[in-house]
């Protein structure tokens, strides 16, 4: 019978797979001191098996449904409504009903219980199911005990349960149930306690809700609740609602919803000792667990019962620092644009590469810029450099700020700086040389690498990569080079600011910088442009492109007429080009030159919507344009008060701004081109691994840091289970939202626009490339998703280098993530572009084909 039955005093963490997570955690519940849980026992998966394995038609059914898909809702509501049916209707064998009838026998038949499901994919670390599968209280009786088990095996296949299911890859044929069956408490109140703020992530703010009667109500949603917060042992916060309706049991089981007297409906449910009590509770049991916890509560008399305890996964991973103090996080993927998780390998790779103080958490990287922070010289810095960029980081920060207490500010000559000045240094020349001998000495530098790199192998080859990364650091950081950038960014700044000034006119330097040059981002996307002229004199090629899915197609190019054209022109822009691909911050993404085929829809797009010479017209254009707004600036200029002297200052920043921005794209071009190189030879490394059996397959790599892989190399030994552990994990960390910024006790801070007279219903951003245009949304969320026509306004998460391709085709651009010098708003700038970025929830609040305006000039979308 043990199969089937276990007490709760017999389950915990390691009973998961027989008694599913509620189970399982009601046992690790009852092994902490001083935590009061209601009797009871759990009846296994073992049960549930011997009433479902066996069961032909069941399994035919479970089969049909693991072929849907989670949107198919009428075929999930049918097939599911027989799955039910079928366990419903399935007798529960004789001797699992006796074992159920001889544990309840000293309870006596009117002993209320609760009937719970408790699946074994239910309240993990990773995903909860709550919620999921049915729950039935106040139940009494054996029979009527016998009849909801076989009702909560059924809630298993729920039209909800089936479809969360379908929507995260869960095997409907390997998720069972057990059965939770514990002793009803009849509460005066009951709630929900998070040990972690829910709204903030905040892992030292406690939130309590509670109300009259059941909990189920609350759970539900039915009823209004009363809500404290408590930090340490002080209650900071509390919000008393109106509560008007309360879950009560009935006298012959079950439930029933009635109206509290109106006298009590504004009383506190709890008193502050109360509060406090259930504040050691859930502390308590939270340090037992290791994590944050989501636990229901009941009290009854002077006792609190811990009915359940979860996980709470929806919290962002804290960064782990070496100290108990108080620490300021800032996402680098926001301003890399690429917020997706990273690979383990990838970001070591990052790690490794960088100077600045950093941490992961949740797959993504984040400076810790507390050390900046320590002084009000810092925290101005900071504020002009992040705060410029991304004001929704600048307003986060300065949310921090003005908390009293939490920065502990050091002297000001103890400034550590954001970014680095050039105080003290000879101004830069104005002089168009400089960009251009930078940019030849990182070729040079990326040559030698490719030379040197060939003869390297096995622990040499690691060890070579490891010392080249830190002799990059050096070489590749000529100190002309971020002196270059910051004056283009700079006059381009001094631009905006005196134009607006002097003409009232905004965002003057985004047409002045169009069609710069040394911008080798926008000339990738004109590029693409060039390659389609060099195949659109052939329609053998074009159709046979249009059908091809083999990754291996330039090879198959030379048999068709003009194939072999097609396949130099393509190969010509590999060589350039081919080290991009979304995401390539991640050294373990894949790269064009992996697979060209990603390119095959970019260049079809542009056949069909550019003629001939599109590229070399653009770029024209947009330069023609340039020039024309600085001979109109110029002449407005001199017309005004100390005019000729106005205009000269301009003419000299016009001048500067055009021969440095474009700059700005190189050095990531650069590091780019150095990952490539670097992936190339640590996968001949992982070819080696694999024929060596000590890997599966080449992209586990992936999965192990720098330090991991190369002790692999050294011992030729792995652990494959940690790279399933590791690939599970990255897999919970995709579907992870990253935070602009945190701090250290888990906060997350959200920054908002401060801007009043916007039109009603606009949805605020960042303006980063002056202009209005009206447009057709096309929501793309994954490049290889774009079906673009010229003229549609481009909206999506975020953009990287390898989009470039995409903006010669829209016509506006409207991104959730970005900052003035993120990679859509420079290029949005140099194609002229009108751009709004940083617009929270853009991909959700505008939908697919309405028509758009967008507001580059002061930074706003309108749905029309």
């Amino acid at each position: 019978m043990r199969a089937y039955l276990l007490d709760f005093q017999e389950t915990d963490k390691t009973t998961i797979a027989m008694t599913g997570g509620k189970g399982a955690n009601l046992g690790e519940l009852c092994h902490i001191a001083g935590i009061q849980v209601p009797p009871g026992f759990c009846l296994t998966t073992e049960a549930f098996k011997a009433v479902t394995t066996n069961n032909a038609s069941l399994q035919a059914l479970l089969d049909q449904l693991a072929l849907l898909k989670a949107d198919d809702r009428k075929n999930i509501s049918d097939i599911s409504a027989q799955v039910r049916a079928i366990i419903e209707s399935t007798s529960i064998p004789g001797d699992i009903a006796m074992a159920v009838t001889d544990r309840l026998r000293p309870f006596g038949e009117n002993t209320a219980f609760a009937v719970r499901s408790s699946a074994t994919a239910e309240d993990l670390p990773t995903a909860s199911f709550a919620g999921q599968q049915d729950t039935f209280l106040n139940i009494m009786g054996t029979a009527s005990i016998l009849k909801h088990i076989s009702r909560c095996w059924a809630s298993l296949y729920t039209d909800r349960a089936v479809t969360y299911r379908l929507q995260h890859g869960f095997d409907h044929h390997k998720v069972s149930l057990a059965v939770v069956v514990q002793q009803m408490v009849f509460p005066e109140v009951a709630g929900i306690m998070f040990t972690a703020d829910p709204v903030t992530s905040n892992r030292k703010v406690l939130s309590i809700d509670a109300s009259f009667g059941l909990g189920e109500a609350l759970v539900s949603g039915l009823v209004n609740a009363d809500n404290y917060k408590v930090r340490g042992q002080e209650i900071i916060d509390r919000k008393i609602a109106t509560k008007k309706l309360a879950v009560w049991p009935t006298e012959n089981g079950g439930t029933t919803e009635a109206p509290i007297a109106a006298a009590q409906q504004n009383m506190p449910a709890l008193t502050d000792q109360q509060v406090l009590a259930l504040n050691r509770l859930g502390r308590n049991i939270e340090a037992h667990f290791g994590t944050p916890q989501d636990i229901e509560w009941c009290l009854s008399g002077d006792t609190f019962y811990i009915v359940q305890s979860r996980p709470v996964t929806t919290l962002y991973p804290v960064p782990q620092v070496p100290d108990q103090e108080n620490h300021v996080f800032v996402s680098v993927g926001h301003n890399q644009m690429m917020t997706d998780a990273i690979k383990p390998l990838g970001l070591s790779f990052f790690l490794m590469m960088t100077r600045a103080q950093m941490y992961q958490a949740g797959g993504r990287l984040f400076v810790d810029i507390t050390r900046m922070m320590a002084t009000r010289a810092g925290q101005q810095a900071i504020m002009d450099s992040l705060g410029k960029s991304d004001p929704l980081i600048k307003d986060a920060l300065t949310t921090i700020i003005g908390r009293e207490g939490f920065l502990q500010l050091l002297p000001e000559d103890k400034t550590e700086r954001a970014i680095p000045t050039f105080e003290g240094e000879p101004p830069l020349e104005n002089d168009p040389s400089i960009p251009a001998e930078l940019i030849r000495n990182s070729q040079a530098f990326i040559a030698q690498l490719q030379q040197d790199i060939q003869t390297k192998s096995g622990l040499a080859s690691l060890d070579f990569i490891a010392e080249h990364i830190q002799q990059s650091k050096s070489t590749m950081t000529d100190p002309r080079s971020l002196r270059v950038i910051m004056a283009g960014f700079d006059a381009a700044a001094w631009l905006n600011e005196n134009v607006e000034k002097w003409l009232g006119e905004k965002g003057v330097a985004d047409t002045l910088s169009q069609s710069v040059p040394d911008n080798i981002t926008s000339e990738m996307g004109l590029a693409l442009l060039d390659v389609a002229d060099a195949i659109r004199p052939y329609p053998e090629v074009i159709a046979w492109l249009q059908q091809t899915t083999d990754d291996h197609f330039l090879e198959e190019l030379p048999r068709l007429e003009g194939g072999q054209e097609a396949r130099d022109a393509i190969e010509d822009y590999l060589r350039k080009y081919g080290m991009r691909c979304v995401g390539e911050i991640d050294i373990t993404k894949t790269r064009w030159r992996e697979k060209p085929l990603s390119l095959v829809p970019l260049i079809l797009s542009n056949i069909r919507n550019f003629e001939p010479g599109a590229g070399k017209r653009k770029f024209e254009q947009g330069k023609q344009e340039a020039l024309q707004k600085e001979q109109e600036i110029l002449q407005r200029l001199q017309a005004l008060p100390d005019g000729a002297q106005k205009a000269a200052e301009t003419k000299e920043k016009i001048s500067l701004m055009r021969n440095f921005l474009g700059y700005r794209e190189y050095p990531k071009y650069a590091i780019v081109n150095r990952f490539f190189i670097y992936k190339q030879a640590l996968l001949r490394e992982a070819e080696q691994l694999v024929q060596e059996q000590v890997v599966r397959e080449k992209e586990d790599i992936w999965y192990l840091t720098f330090e991991e892989l190369r002790e692999v190399v050294r011992t030729r030994q792995l652990d494959t289970s940690l790279i399933d552990q590791r690939k599970e994990t990255y897999r919970q960390y995709e579907k992870l939202t990253p935070p602009r910024v945190m701090t250290s006790d888990g906060e997350i801070i959200t920054g908002s626009y401060k801007r009043e007279h916007l039109p009603a219903a606009a949805i605020a951003g960042l303006p980063v490339s002056a202009g209005i245009i009206e447009g057709r949304a096309r929501v793309i969320l994954s490049i290889a998703d774009a079906t673009l026509e010229e003229g549609d306004i481009l909206v999506t998460a975020f953009t990287d280098p390898s989009w470039t391709p995409l903006f010669v085709s829209i016509k506006g651009l409207v991104t959730e993530v970005g900052g003035l010098m993120t990679h859509g708003a420079v290029i949005a700038r140099e194609y002229g572009l009108p751009a709004v970025v940083g617009v929270e929830r853009a991909t959700q609040l505008i939908k697919d084909g309405q028509r758009i305006r967008v507001n580059g000039t002061d930074g706003y979308v309108e749905i029309l």
